[in-house]
Parts: structure tokens; sequence; C-alpha cells
């Protein structure tokens, strides 16, 4: 098995694990405890979590007819700062409350955003 195509399914496999996790413990562990509109964000960032830990998988199926290809590598990479961004700061949000860990929430979209062009960029240019 390629590398590349190895390294991004066992990865999107974790990611999505983690996504499981952290959605069944904000399901059962914080529904009560937190404001409604932190459940929200909570939810949102666990929604993003598992969208991207699906599009690492992707990421790693296109690895096996695109083994060296930058682009692919760069669009995984991506997906993981992403999840860690994104979903990390809204999931840090939501438990603490602390509003300026909103500024980083952006970030992590950017990441996601540049990630699908550069899966795309995989498929168009190899």
């Amino acid at each position: 098995m390629p590398r590349t195509a190895s390294l991004f399914i066992a990865i999107g496999c974790a990611a999505a694990l983690l996504a499981v996790a952290i959605g069944a413990f904000g399901a059962h562990g914080l529904k009560s405890r937190i404001a409604p509109e932190l459940m929200a964000v909570y939810r949102t960032g666990v929604e993003y979590h598992f969208y991207h830990a699906l599009g690492l998988i992707m990421v790693g199926l296109a690895g096996f007819h695109l083994p060296q290809s930058a682009w692919l590598k760069g669009a995984g990479w991506a997906m993981v700062a992403g999840i860690v961004l994104f979903s990390g700061s809204l999931y840090l949000l939501s438990l603490t409350g602390l509003g300026w860990l909103g500024a980083i929430t952006p970030f992590g979209g950017a990441a996601f955003i540049a990630a699908w062009a550069l899966f795309a960029f995989a498929a168009v240019k190899g």
C-alpha cells in the first residue's frame, strides 16, 4: 500500500473515531452542563470534524492512484490542520466560554477550503 494512502486512511480513521467519541461525550455528558448556544457551537465542531475525517479517508484512497502527489499530501495535511484549528477551537470555546478562541476558528476554515482546493488540483494535475 502506498505510504500516502495508508497514512491518510489511518489518520482519517483515527479522526473519525475521535469525532464519534467527542460527539457522544457532548450528547451525553455536556448537554445539561453547557448553555444551548454553546452546545450548538460544540455540535458544529463535531460535524466539521467528522466531514473532514471522511475527507482524509478520501485523500488516502486517492493516494492509491496518486502516491507521489504533493497536492494530495498538502490536501491531507490541510484537513488535519483544519480539524485541529476549526473543530478544536470550537470545542474549547464551548467548554470554556472564552470568546477569544473564536478568533482561531477562521484559520481552520481557511485550512478546510485550502484542503479541498488542493484535493481538486491533485485530481486534475495528478
